[in-house]
């Protein structure tokens, strides 16, 4: 009986992107090996690059290739060349944001994970985050004020001003809740939702709809926070929160805020996930948290741990592969830990060595190898 062929449709977009896809690949080429899991990747243009050769962010191609893929594996977009353009026609509002409405990728998964061997790499004081720690924020993704309507720039008898709409419907904030309940069910069954309940109406609605949601959930201890306090909590006690829940705008920025109290973008994978194809699998986009990074692009020094442990969670959620992605995480904290270090997460203690980017696939790959021989 043959194997499943896994189509995956792989865009590496602008900036660092096509550097640190191609270690993922390596990553995946290596797994795929050891587990004996068959990949078809169809590699297509988005983005800045999509916009230079082909004349859209989103060309039609790219977009067939994804909807004829199990999962889209995404680099990052966007760059100064760019950003002169229309705003619906720059990389990250004419691709990103479309590629989530069309696939309906309403739940952002991004764990936010600091290694106790990466502690030194926090901003945050040491003994707040000794030991390390493992936050995993559910953002809600295709509702609220990204792309709530109208959304425009207005002329009026004062002059120019500039409306958004922020709108949740019930049913968006039922569905994204049972996806963070259930997240919550395979940790450590303890939940904290955000929202601003004391000044927005959508904030009273996300907190009723999760209270109510929650009683489908007993085992779980569920906690409310306003956004500005999350903010701070989070800095004040990483270690004491497990899964967070928030609407799109707060989970974008309290993800990213993760991500440095966590050391670095550059390790903060990220899944967002659409169509359940049942057996707990999704049909889903992987990305890393951080941007294009065009400063860095075409040095050879930028991160893949993201990009690699995004690639980790496209096993995880969408292709039900766990054996495969638990041997990619552990693979990068082994790496992690043997002191390997790209810059961004570099400090000069005994016992570290900095590398570029391939380097860092290459000491990956290794450990992968290293664990299929015993």
């Amino acid at each position: 009986m043959s194997k499943p062929v896994h189509r995956i449709a792989v865009l590496p977009g602008d900036g660092i992107g096509p550097e640190v896809m191609n270690e993922a690949l390596r990553v995946l080429k290596s797994v795929s090996c050891k587990f004996e899991i068959d990949f078809d990747f169809n590699e297509q243009l988005v983005g800045g690059a999509a916009i230079d050769e082909l004349g859209s962010p989103l060309p039609e191609v790219t977009l067939n290739a994804c909807r004829e893929s199990d999962a889209i594996l995404f680099g990052s977009v966007g760059g100064p060349k760019w950003e002169s353009l229309p705003p619906d026609q720059q990389p990250e509002r004419g691709a990103l944001l479309p590629l989530r409405k069309h696939f309906s990728l309403f739940a952002n998964l991004r764990p936010s994970v600091c290694f106790p061997s990466l502690v030194h790499a926090s901003p945050v004081r040491a003994d707040i985050v000794k030991g390390g720690f493992n936050v995993l924020c559910v953002r809600e993704l295709t509702g609220g004020i990204y792309f709530g309507e109208p959304k425009e720039i207005r002329n009026d008898e004062k002059g120019r001003h500039a409306v958004d709409t922020m709108r949740y419907h019930e049913s968006e904030i039922e569905r994204i809740a049972h996806v963070a309940f259930r997240s919550a069910m395979e940790r450590s069954k303890k939940l904290t939702s955000i929202d601003k309940a004391n000044v927005l109406r959508n904030g009273i609605l996300w907190r009723e709809t999760v209270e109510a949601v929650s009683g489908d959930y007993p085992e779980v201890s569920l906690d409310h926070l306003y956004v500005d306090n999350a903010a701070m909590q989070l800095i004040r006690r990483p270690r004491d929160f497990d899964v967070i829940l928030a609407p799109n705008l707060f989970g974008d920025i309290l993800s990213d805020e993760m991500a440095m109290i966590a050391g670095s973008l550059g390790m903060l994978a990220s899944s967002s996930l659409g169509i359940d194809k049942g057996d707990g699998l999704y049909f889903g986009m992987y990305e890393p948290s951080g941007g294009s990074a065009p400063d860095i692009a075409g040095e050879g020094i930028a991160n893949p741990c993201a990009q690699i442990l995004s690639a980790s969670l496209m096993l995880r959620y969408s292709l039900g592969h766990s054996e495969a992605a638990d041997a990619i995480d552990n693979a990068v904290r082994a790496a992690i830990d043997e002191g390997i270090r790209t810059a961004d997460i570099y400090t000069s203690e005994q016992g570290t060595q900095r590398v570029g980017t391939k380097e860092m696939g290459d000491a990956i790959v290794e450990e992968i190898r290293k664990e299929s021989s015993n």
